[in-house]
Protein backbone atom coordinates (compact mmCIF):
# COMPACT_ATOMS: atom_id res chain seq x y z
CA UNK A 1 0.00 0.00 0.00
CA UNK A 2 1.43 3.81 -0.57
CA UNK A 3 2.06 6.35 0.91
CA UNK A 4 0.46 9.06 -0.16
CA UNK A 5 0.22 13.03 0.46
CA UNK A 6 -2.41 15.37 -0.69
CA UNK A 7 -2.80 18.98 -0.83
CA UNK A 8 -6.25 20.13 0.31
CA UNK A 9 -8.69 19.48 2.72
CA UNK A 10 -12.05 20.46 0.59
CA UNK A 11 -14.61 17.78 -0.63
CA UNK A 12 -12.26 16.41 -3.41
CA UNK A 13 -9.15 15.80 -0.96
CA UNK A 14 -11.46 14.34 1.96
CA UNK A 15 -13.42 12.41 -0.51
CA UNK A 16 -10.18 10.70 -1.76
CA UNK A 17 -8.94 10.69 1.40
CA UNK A 18 -11.58 8.28 2.84
CA UNK A 19 -11.65 5.71 -0.29
CA UNK A 20 -7.89 5.53 -0.30
CA UNK A 21 -7.91 5.32 3.42
CA UNK A 22 -10.53 2.33 3.18
CA UNK A 23 -8.28 0.64 0.72
CA UNK A 24 -5.36 0.37 2.85
CA UNK A 25 -3.20 3.34 1.84
CA UNK A 26 -1.59 5.72 4.70
CA UNK A 27 -2.81 9.29 3.87
CA UNK A 28 -1.68 12.81 5.59
CA UNK A 29 -3.62 15.66 3.84
CA UNK A 30 -1.98 19.29 4.51
CA UNK A 31 -4.82 22.09 4.29
CA UNK A 32 -3.33 25.61 4.00
CA UNK A 33 -6.65 27.11 6.00
CA UNK A 34 -7.62 26.69 9.62
CA UNK A 35 -10.35 24.15 8.56
CA UNK A 36 -11.48 21.56 6.25
CA UNK A 37 -14.23 21.40 3.61
CA UNK A 38 -12.27 23.90 1.26
CA UNK A 39 -15.59 25.88 -0.38
CA UNK A 40 -18.07 24.15 1.33
CA UNK A 41 -18.86 25.33 4.52
CA UNK A 42 -21.78 26.30 6.49
CA UNK A 43 -20.95 29.87 9.13
CA UNK A 44 -22.57 30.82 11.90
CA UNK A 45 -23.03 34.36 12.59
CA UNK A 46 -24.92 35.44 15.25
CA UNK A 47 -28.07 32.99 15.21
CA UNK A 48 -27.63 32.77 11.37
CA UNK A 49 -26.04 30.20 9.49
CA UNK A 50 -25.18 30.66 5.62
CA UNK A 51 -23.95 27.71 3.33
CA UNK A 52 -21.47 30.16 2.26
CA UNK A 53 -20.38 27.58 -0.51
CA UNK A 54 -22.40 25.27 -2.36
CA UNK A 55 -25.76 25.70 -1.28
CA UNK A 56 -27.60 23.38 -3.72
CA UNK A 57 -27.07 18.93 -3.26
CA UNK A 58 -27.54 17.11 -6.46
CA UNK A 59 -27.01 13.83 -7.53
CA UNK A 60 -26.91 12.41 -3.45
CA UNK A 61 -26.00 9.03 -4.38
CA UNK A 62 -22.48 9.86 -5.06
CA UNK A 63 -21.67 10.89 -1.83
CA UNK A 64 -24.03 7.62 -0.57
CA UNK A 65 -21.67 5.57 -2.35
CA UNK A 66 -18.26 7.07 -0.85
CA UNK A 67 -20.01 6.54 2.83
CA UNK A 68 -21.12 3.48 2.03
CA UNK A 69 -17.43 2.27 0.54
CA UNK A 70 -15.90 3.42 3.40
CA UNK A 71 -17.84 1.89 6.31
CA UNK A 72 -20.68 3.93 7.22
CA UNK A 73 -24.64 4.88 5.80
CA UNK A 74 -25.06 8.14 4.15
CA UNK A 75 -28.27 8.34 6.02
CA UNK A 76 -26.76 7.52 9.70
CA UNK A 77 -24.46 11.17 9.61
CA UNK A 78 -26.74 13.37 7.26
CA UNK A 79 -30.31 13.74 6.53
CA UNK A 80 -30.79 15.05 2.80
CA UNK A 81 -34.45 16.30 2.00
CA UNK A 82 -35.62 17.11 -1.18
CA UNK A 83 -36.39 20.70 -2.16
CA UNK A 84 -39.59 21.62 -3.41
CA UNK A 85 -40.03 23.76 -5.61
CA UNK A 86 -36.46 23.46 -6.62
CA UNK A 87 -35.87 26.76 -7.91
CA UNK A 88 -38.57 29.19 -8.65
CA UNK A 89 -37.68 31.74 -11.39
CA UNK A 90 -38.94 35.44 -10.93
CA UNK A 91 -38.62 37.84 -14.19
CA UNK A 92 -38.85 41.45 -14.64
CA UNK A 93 -41.69 41.60 -16.65
CA UNK A 94 -43.69 40.08 -13.45
CA UNK A 95 -43.52 36.68 -14.49
CA UNK A 96 -42.87 33.56 -12.40
CA UNK A 97 -42.53 29.87 -12.50
CA UNK A 98 -42.00 27.15 -10.07
CA UNK A 99 -39.98 24.30 -11.06
CA UNK A 100 -41.24 21.32 -9.01
CA UNK A 101 -38.63 19.39 -7.67
CA UNK A 102 -38.19 15.30 -9.52
CA UNK A 103 -41.22 16.37 -11.94
CA UNK A 104 -40.87 16.81 -15.36
CA UNK A 105 -44.66 16.66 -16.39
CA UNK A 106 -45.63 18.83 -13.32
CA UNK A 107 -42.70 21.78 -14.24
CA UNK A 108 -43.89 21.40 -17.43
CA UNK A 109 -47.56 22.12 -16.84
CA UNK A 110 -46.20 25.08 -14.35
CA UNK A 111 -44.51 26.69 -17.45
CA UNK A 112 -47.56 26.26 -19.89
CA UNK A 113 -49.65 27.76 -16.75
CA UNK A 114 -46.66 31.05 -16.33
CA UNK A 115 -45.34 31.50 -19.59
CA UNK A 116 -47.54 29.31 -22.30
CA UNK A 117 -47.64 26.75 -24.12
CA UNK A 118 -45.44 26.58 -26.65
CA UNK A 119 -42.74 27.70 -23.76
CA UNK A 120 -43.76 24.16 -21.73
CA UNK A 121 -43.81 21.85 -24.65
CA UNK A 122 -40.16 23.56 -26.02
CA UNK A 123 -38.95 22.89 -21.83
CA UNK A 124 -39.98 19.10 -22.57
CA UNK A 125 -38.14 18.72 -25.82
CA UNK A 126 -34.90 20.64 -24.62
CA UNK A 127 -34.76 17.90 -21.02
CA UNK A 128 -35.34 15.27 -24.19
CA UNK A 129 -32.34 16.44 -25.63
CA UNK A 130 -30.70 16.92 -22.36
CA UNK A 131 -31.03 13.40 -21.28
CA UNK A 132 -29.38 11.90 -24.65
CA UNK A 133 -26.61 14.33 -24.04
CA UNK A 134 -26.09 12.81 -20.39
CA UNK A 135 -26.50 9.24 -21.98
CA UNK A 136 -23.87 9.74 -24.80
CA UNK A 137 -21.34 11.64 -22.22
CA UNK A 138 -21.55 9.73 -19.14
CA UNK A 139 -19.45 6.86 -19.44
CA UNK A 140 -16.70 8.18 -22.08
CA UNK A 141 -16.42 11.29 -20.54
CA UNK A 142 -17.77 11.38 -17.04
CA UNK A 143 -16.65 8.29 -15.66
CA UNK A 144 -12.99 8.15 -17.48
CA UNK A 145 -10.26 10.07 -15.76
CA UNK A 146 -9.01 10.87 -18.69
CA UNK A 147 -11.10 11.29 -21.85
CA UNK A 148 -9.73 12.62 -25.50
CA UNK A 149 -10.87 12.92 -28.64
CA UNK A 150 -9.57 9.88 -29.96
CA UNK A 151 -11.36 8.09 -27.33
CA UNK A 152 -14.75 9.47 -28.11
CA UNK A 153 -13.81 8.75 -31.42
CA UNK A 154 -13.81 5.31 -31.02
CA UNK A 155 -17.29 5.44 -28.99
CA UNK A 156 -19.72 3.00 -31.03
CA UNK A 157 -22.19 5.06 -32.74
CA UNK A 158 -19.69 7.99 -33.28
CA UNK A 159 -21.57 10.15 -35.45
CA UNK A 160 -24.77 9.85 -34.08
CA UNK A 161 -23.66 10.95 -30.57
CA UNK A 162 -21.57 13.85 -32.59
CA UNK A 163 -24.78 15.07 -33.84
CA UNK A 164 -26.57 14.80 -30.97
CA UNK A 165 -24.13 16.57 -28.69
CA UNK A 166 -23.17 19.67 -31.02
CA UNK A 167 -19.68 20.83 -30.23
CA UNK A 168 -20.20 23.24 -32.73
CA UNK A 169 -23.28 25.16 -30.90
CA UNK A 170 -23.49 27.08 -27.62
CA UNK A 171 -25.40 26.44 -24.88
CA UNK A 172 -27.56 29.69 -26.19
CA UNK A 173 -27.46 28.57 -30.06
CA UNK A 174 -28.64 25.73 -29.00
CA UNK A 175 -31.69 26.33 -26.83
CA UNK A 176 -32.70 29.14 -29.13
CA UNK A 177 -33.30 25.87 -31.69
CA UNK A 178 -35.98 24.87 -29.42
CA UNK A 179 -37.36 28.12 -27.99
CA UNK A 180 -36.88 31.82 -28.72
CA UNK A 181 -39.26 32.76 -25.51
CA UNK A 182 -37.08 35.08 -23.84
CA UNK A 183 -37.79 33.25 -20.17
CA UNK A 184 -36.91 29.84 -21.27
CA UNK A 185 -33.00 31.31 -22.88
CA UNK A 186 -32.79 32.70 -19.68
CA UNK A 187 -32.94 29.72 -17.47
CA UNK A 188 -30.61 27.78 -19.75
CA UNK A 189 -28.29 30.49 -19.72
CA UNK A 190 -28.01 30.49 -15.83
CA UNK A 191 -26.60 27.00 -16.13
CA UNK A 192 -23.90 28.01 -17.44
CA UNK A 193 -22.67 30.07 -14.53
CA UNK A 194 -22.77 26.67 -12.68
CA UNK A 195 -19.63 26.40 -14.66
CA UNK A 196 -18.45 29.87 -13.62
CA UNK A 197 -19.30 30.51 -18.14
CA UNK A 198 -20.80 32.64 -20.67
CA UNK A 199 -23.40 30.96 -21.89
CA UNK A 200 -23.03 32.34 -25.55
CA UNK A 201 -19.50 30.99 -25.29
CA UNK A 202 -20.47 27.57 -23.46
CA UNK A 203 -20.93 24.50 -25.16
CA UNK A 204 -24.18 22.79 -25.92
CA UNK A 205 -23.19 19.65 -23.58
CA UNK A 206 -23.81 21.82 -20.43
CA UNK A 207 -27.47 20.96 -21.06
CA UNK A 208 -26.86 18.10 -18.99
CA UNK A 209 -26.74 19.85 -16.06
CA UNK A 210 -30.47 20.77 -15.99
CA UNK A 211 -31.26 17.28 -16.98
CA UNK A 212 -29.07 15.91 -13.72
CA UNK A 213 -31.23 18.45 -11.84
CA UNK A 214 -34.64 17.47 -13.26
CA UNK A 215 -33.99 13.68 -12.80
CA UNK A 216 -31.71 13.31 -9.50
CA UNK A 217 -33.10 16.27 -7.84
CA UNK A 218 -32.77 19.44 -5.91
CA UNK A 219 -31.53 18.86 -1.99
CA UNK A 220 -30.41 20.16 0.78
CA UNK A 221 -28.72 18.80 3.66
CA UNK A 222 -30.26 19.27 7.03
CA UNK A 223 -28.05 22.09 9.03
CA UNK A 224 -26.93 23.28 5.89
CA UNK A 225 -24.65 21.34 2.68
CA UNK A 226 -21.57 22.58 4.91
CA UNK A 227 -22.60 19.39 7.16
CA UNK A 228 -21.32 17.12 4.62
CA UNK A 229 -17.83 18.86 4.69
CA UNK A 230 -18.16 18.19 8.29
CA UNK A 231 -19.02 14.57 8.33
CA UNK A 232 -16.71 13.90 5.52
CA UNK A 233 -13.76 15.10 7.79
CA UNK A 234 -15.07 12.86 10.30
CA UNK A 235 -15.10 9.87 8.54
CA UNK A 236 -11.83 10.14 7.55
CA UNK A 237 -10.10 11.23 10.79
CA UNK A 238 -12.07 7.56 12.12
CA UNK A 239 -10.16 5.86 8.81
CA UNK A 240 -6.45 7.21 10.23
CA UNK A 241 -6.04 9.92 8.14
CA UNK A 242 -3.74 12.66 9.24
CA UNK A 243 -5.21 15.95 8.68
CA UNK A 244 -2.26 18.83 9.00
CA UNK A 245 -4.30 22.27 9.35
CA UNK A 246 -2.51 26.07 8.54
CA UNK A 247 0.01 24.16 7.16
CA UNK A 248 0.16 25.30 2.95
CA UNK A 249 2.49 23.49 0.76
CA UNK A 250 4.98 25.71 -0.79
CA UNK A 251 6.64 23.07 -3.70
CA UNK A 252 5.22 19.66 -4.74
CA UNK A 253 8.82 17.46 -5.41
CA UNK A 254 9.55 16.30 -8.84
CA UNK A 255 12.38 14.00 -9.58
CA UNK A 256 12.31 12.49 -12.91
CA UNK A 257 9.41 13.33 -14.24
CA UNK A 258 8.00 11.87 -10.91
CA UNK A 259 6.02 13.49 -7.99
CA UNK A 260 8.05 11.94 -4.67
CA UNK A 261 6.55 14.38 -1.70
CA UNK A 262 6.06 18.18 -1.34
CA UNK A 263 7.86 20.87 1.16
CA UNK A 264 5.57 22.41 3.13
CA UNK A 265 5.71 26.46 4.56
CA UNK A 266 8.07 26.00 6.81
CA UNK A 267 10.24 24.16 4.22
CA UNK A 268 10.47 20.65 5.70
CA UNK A 269 10.20 18.04 3.18
CA UNK A 270 7.64 15.03 3.30
CA UNK A 271 8.20 12.45 0.84
CA UNK A 272 5.09 10.17 -0.60
CA UNK A 273 4.80 7.69 -3.29
CA UNK A 274 1.52 9.46 -4.80
CA UNK A 275 0.55 13.16 -4.27
CA UNK A 276 -2.71 14.61 -4.68
CA UNK A 277 -3.70 17.96 -5.61
CA UNK A 278 -6.89 18.93 -4.11
CA UNK A 279 -6.21 23.05 -5.27
CA UNK A 280 -6.78 25.33 -8.28
CA UNK A 281 -4.73 23.79 -11.69
CA UNK A 282 -3.50 27.02 -12.27
CA UNK A 283 -1.99 27.21 -8.47
CA UNK A 284 -0.42 23.56 -8.93
CA UNK A 285 1.08 24.00 -12.29
CA UNK A 286 1.98 27.33 -12.18
CA UNK A 287 3.02 27.69 -8.82
CA UNK A 288 3.65 24.28 -6.81
CA UNK A 289 5.37 23.08 -9.38
CA UNK A 290 8.77 23.79 -10.32
CA UNK A 291 9.16 25.96 -14.09
CA UNK A 292 11.83 23.71 -14.87
CA UNK A 293 9.65 20.61 -14.78
CA UNK A 294 9.18 19.92 -18.54
CA UNK A 295 5.84 18.01 -18.04
CA UNK A 296 4.00 20.61 -16.74
CA UNK A 297 4.66 22.69 -20.04
CA UNK A 298 1.39 21.65 -21.45
CA UNK A 299 -0.45 21.98 -18.71
CA UNK A 300 0.30 25.46 -18.42
CA UNK A 301 -0.36 26.41 -21.92
CA UNK A 302 -3.62 25.37 -21.50
CA UNK A 303 -4.59 27.23 -18.86
CA UNK A 304 -3.21 30.40 -20.31
CA UNK A 305 -5.09 29.69 -22.84
CA UNK A 306 -8.23 29.47 -20.68
CA UNK A 307 -10.40 32.03 -20.20
CA UNK A 308 -10.70 32.32 -16.13
CA UNK A 309 -14.30 31.48 -14.70
CA UNK A 310 -16.27 33.99 -13.38
CA UNK A 311 -16.43 34.80 -9.20
CA UNK A 312 -18.68 36.11 -7.24
CA UNK A 313 -19.97 38.65 -4.64
CA UNK A 314 -22.12 37.13 -1.34
CA UNK A 315 -24.42 38.45 0.92
CA UNK A 316 -24.87 37.27 3.78
CA UNK A 317 -28.20 38.59 5.23
CA UNK A 318 -29.57 37.57 8.81
CA UNK A 319 -33.55 38.96 8.55
CA UNK A 320 -35.44 39.91 11.39
CA UNK A 321 -39.19 40.00 10.23
CA UNK A 322 -40.53 40.94 14.10
CA UNK A 323 -38.86 44.36 12.44
CA UNK A 324 -42.08 45.09 10.45
CA UNK A 325 -45.35 44.77 10.43
CA UNK A 326 -46.80 43.52 7.74
CA UNK A 327 -45.91 39.39 6.68
CA UNK A 328 -42.35 39.10 5.17
CA UNK A 329 -42.34 38.58 1.20
CA UNK A 330 -42.51 34.38 0.58
CA UNK A 331 -39.96 33.50 -0.74
CA UNK A 332 -38.79 29.60 -1.93
CA UNK A 333 -35.55 27.90 -0.81
CA UNK A 334 -34.14 28.29 -3.86
CA UNK A 335 -34.91 32.30 -5.74
CA UNK A 336 -34.00 33.81 -9.01
CA UNK A 337 -34.20 37.17 -9.98
CA UNK A 338 -33.03 37.66 -13.56
CA UNK A 339 -31.70 40.88 -14.77
CA UNK A 340 -33.28 42.41 -18.16
CA UNK A 341 -30.36 42.22 -19.61
CA UNK A 342 -28.08 38.86 -19.50
CA UNK A 343 -25.64 39.47 -22.70
CA UNK A 344 -24.89 43.15 -20.33
CA UNK A 345 -24.12 41.00 -17.30
CA UNK A 346 -22.10 38.92 -19.17
CA UNK A 347 -20.13 41.53 -20.94
CA UNK A 348 -19.76 43.42 -17.76
CA UNK A 349 -17.92 40.41 -16.18
CA UNK A 350 -16.06 38.87 -19.30
CA UNK A 351 -15.45 42.14 -21.48
CA UNK A 352 -15.27 45.36 -19.71
CA UNK A 353 -14.42 42.68 -16.54
CA UNK A 354 -16.76 45.35 -14.15
CA UNK A 355 -19.25 44.63 -11.42
CA UNK A 356 -22.66 44.20 -12.65
CA UNK A 357 -25.10 47.41 -12.28
CA UNK A 358 -27.91 45.45 -12.99
CA UNK A 359 -27.10 41.73 -12.24
CA UNK A 360 -29.37 38.44 -11.90
CA UNK A 361 -29.72 38.11 -8.42
CA UNK A 362 -29.89 34.12 -6.04
CA UNK A 363 -31.35 33.43 -3.19
CA UNK A 364 -30.97 30.91 -0.71
CA UNK A 365 -33.73 31.08 2.26
CA UNK A 366 -33.29 27.57 3.54
CA UNK A 367 -36.37 25.75 4.63
CA UNK A 368 -34.81 24.80 7.23
CA UNK A 369 -35.49 25.38 11.67
CA UNK A 370 -31.93 24.02 12.41
CA UNK A 371 -29.94 27.64 10.75
CA UNK A 372 -31.87 30.16 13.10
CA UNK A 373 -31.76 30.63 16.49
CA UNK A 374 -34.85 32.31 17.17
CA UNK A 375 -38.43 32.71 15.49
CA UNK A 376 -39.82 35.05 12.95
CA UNK A 377 -36.36 35.29 11.29
CA UNK A 378 -34.39 34.40 8.28
CA UNK A 379 -30.77 33.53 7.26
CA UNK A 380 -30.12 34.55 3.20
CA UNK A 381 -27.19 33.69 0.89
CA UNK A 382 -27.30 36.02 -1.56
CA UNK A 383 -25.06 35.39 -4.89
CA UNK A 384 -24.40 37.82 -7.49
CA UNK A 385 -22.16 37.10 -10.62
CA UNK A 386 -18.85 39.33 -10.83
CA UNK A 387 -15.63 39.47 -12.12
CA UNK A 388 -12.43 38.28 -10.84
CA UNK A 389 -10.21 39.92 -8.60
CA UNK A 390 -7.87 41.33 -11.01
CA UNK A 391 -6.02 44.59 -10.12
CA UNK A 392 -3.76 44.53 -13.04
CA UNK A 393 -6.13 44.05 -15.96
CA UNK A 394 -9.68 44.34 -14.48
CA UNK A 395 -11.35 44.66 -10.93
CA UNK A 396 -9.90 45.47 -7.94
CA UNK A 397 -12.37 43.92 -5.06
CA UNK A 398 -10.07 45.52 -2.26
CA UNK A 399 -11.87 48.45 -1.97
CA UNK A 400 -14.99 48.22 -3.43
CA UNK A 401 -16.92 45.68 -1.43
CA UNK A 402 -19.10 47.78 0.94
CA UNK A 403 -20.20 50.38 -1.69
CA UNK A 404 -21.33 47.12 -3.64
CA UNK A 405 -23.45 45.60 -0.97
CA UNK A 406 -25.42 48.74 -0.66
CA UNK A 407 -26.30 48.50 -4.30
CA UNK A 408 -27.04 45.12 -3.96
CA UNK A 409 -30.07 45.85 -0.72
CA UNK A 410 -31.11 48.98 -2.79
CA UNK A 411 -31.90 46.38 -5.77
CA UNK A 412 -33.50 43.83 -2.85
CA UNK A 413 -35.33 46.68 -1.34
CA UNK A 414 -36.51 47.90 -5.17
CA UNK A 415 -37.64 44.56 -6.08
CA UNK A 416 -40.16 44.33 -3.11
CA UNK A 417 -38.39 42.23 -0.90
CA UNK A 418 -37.93 44.74 1.77
CA UNK A 419 -34.54 43.57 3.42
CA UNK A 420 -32.97 46.78 4.51
CA UNK A 421 -35.77 47.35 6.73
CA UNK A 422 -35.08 44.04 8.53
CA UNK A 423 -31.15 43.21 8.63
CA UNK A 424 -30.11 42.29 11.88
CA UNK A 425 -26.84 41.06 10.50
CA UNK A 426 -24.93 41.77 7.37
CA UNK A 427 -21.58 40.84 6.18
CA UNK A 428 -20.34 40.65 2.20
CA UNK A 429 -17.61 38.58 0.86
CA UNK A 430 -16.13 39.21 -2.25
CA UNK A 431 -13.95 37.40 -4.51
CA UNK A 432 -10.42 38.63 -3.20
CA UNK A 433 -12.14 36.96 -0.26
CA UNK A 434 -12.53 34.19 -1.54
CA UNK A 435 -9.41 34.00 -3.14
CA UNK A 436 -7.84 34.81 0.53
CA UNK A 437 -9.94 31.73 2.35
CA UNK A 438 -8.85 28.84 -0.34
CA UNK A 439 -6.36 29.77 -2.81
CA UNK A 440 -8.57 30.11 -5.85
CA UNK A 441 -7.01 32.72 -7.97
CA UNK A 442 -8.90 35.95 -8.02
CA UNK A 443 -11.63 34.48 -6.82
CA UNK A 444 -12.97 32.24 -9.57
CA UNK A 445 -14.96 29.78 -8.56
CA UNK A 446 -14.45 27.13 -10.72
CA UNK A 447 -10.74 27.55 -12.03
CA UNK A 448 -11.20 28.04 -15.39
CA UNK A 449 -14.43 28.55 -17.57
CA UNK A 450 -15.92 26.07 -19.63
CA UNK A 451 -15.71 28.38 -22.91
CA UNK A 452 -15.37 26.16 -26.57
CA UNK A 453 -16.06 22.92 -28.28
CA UNK A 454 -12.57 21.85 -26.69
CA UNK A 455 -13.21 23.00 -22.79
CA UNK A 456 -14.08 20.09 -22.20
CA UNK A 457 -10.93 18.44 -22.57
CA UNK A 458 -8.76 21.52 -21.21
CA UNK A 459 -9.82 20.79 -17.75
CA UNK A 460 -7.36 19.60 -15.93
CA UNK A 461 -6.83 16.06 -16.20
CA UNK A 462 -6.70 13.69 -13.36
CA UNK A 463 -4.31 11.50 -13.82
CA UNK A 464 -1.21 14.58 -14.32
CA UNK A 465 1.28 14.28 -17.04
CA UNK A 466 4.03 14.28 -14.08
CA UNK A 467 3.91 10.56 -12.61
CA UNK A 468 2.72 9.52 -9.34
CA UNK A 469 0.95 13.65 -9.36
CA UNK A 470 -3.19 13.32 -9.75
CA UNK A 471 -5.78 16.32 -9.93
CA UNK A 472 -9.27 16.47 -7.61
CA UNK A 473 -11.45 19.09 -7.43
CA UNK A 474 -13.79 21.32 -9.29
CA UNK A 475 -10.73 22.60 -11.25
CA UNK A 476 -10.07 19.39 -12.24
CA UNK A 477 -12.07 17.10 -14.28
CA UNK A 478 -14.52 16.19 -14.97
CA UNK A 479 -15.91 19.89 -13.31
CA UNK A 480 -16.87 21.92 -10.80
CA UNK A 481 -20.06 21.30 -8.26
CA UNK A 482 -19.98 19.12 -5.30
CA UNK A 483 -21.49 15.70 -7.60
CA UNK A 484 -18.51 15.92 -9.98
CA UNK A 485 -16.14 16.68 -7.30
CA UNK A 486 -16.98 13.49 -5.55
CA UNK A 487 -16.74 11.80 -9.25
CA UNK A 488 -13.46 13.56 -9.58
CA UNK A 489 -12.13 11.51 -6.53
CA UNK A 490 -13.54 8.29 -7.01
CA UNK A 491 -11.64 8.31 -10.97
CA UNK A 492 -8.23 9.64 -9.12
CA UNK A 493 -8.73 6.49 -6.45
CA UNK A 494 -9.68 4.46 -8.94
CA UNK A 495 -6.95 4.96 -10.95
CA UNK A 496 -4.25 4.91 -7.98
CA UNK A 497 -6.05 1.53 -7.33
CA UNK A 498 -5.68 -0.11 -10.69
CA UNK A 499 -9.84 -0.41 -10.19
CA UNK A 500 -12.30 -0.33 -12.80
CA UNK A 501 -14.46 3.40 -12.26
CA UNK A 502 -17.18 3.06 -10.20
CA UNK A 503 -20.80 3.84 -11.25
CA UNK A 504 -22.26 5.33 -7.98
CA UNK A 505 -23.29 8.30 -10.15
CA UNK A 506 -25.60 6.48 -12.36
Amino acid sequence: MAKIIIIGAGVGGLSAAARLAKSGHSVEIFESSHRTGGKCQTEWIGDYAFDTGPSLFTLPAVYKDLFLKTGKRFEHVLTATAVNPSFRYNFPDGKRVDFVNLDLPKTCAAIDEALGREAGDAWHRIMQRAEVMWDISRNPFIQSAAPTLRSLLKERDFLRNLRFMAPWSSLRNITRGYSQDPHILAIVDRYATYTGSDPRKAPAALLTIPFIESSFGAWHIEGGVGRLSEELTQRVLGLGVTIHLNSPVQEIIVEGNKAVGIIDAAGERHVADKVIANADPSLVYNRLIPRKVKAAKSERRKLAQSDPSLAGFVLLLGLDNSKIAEAAPELKHHNIYFTNNYDAEFDAIFKQKVPVGDPTIYICKPDDPTMTKRANTEAWFVLINAPRHDPRNGWDWSTSGEKYAKHIIAKLDALGLRVSERIDVMEFRTPLDLENATGAPGGSIYGSATHGARSAFTKAKNISPIENLYCVGGGAHPGGGLPLVGISAELVVDAINGTKPGESFH
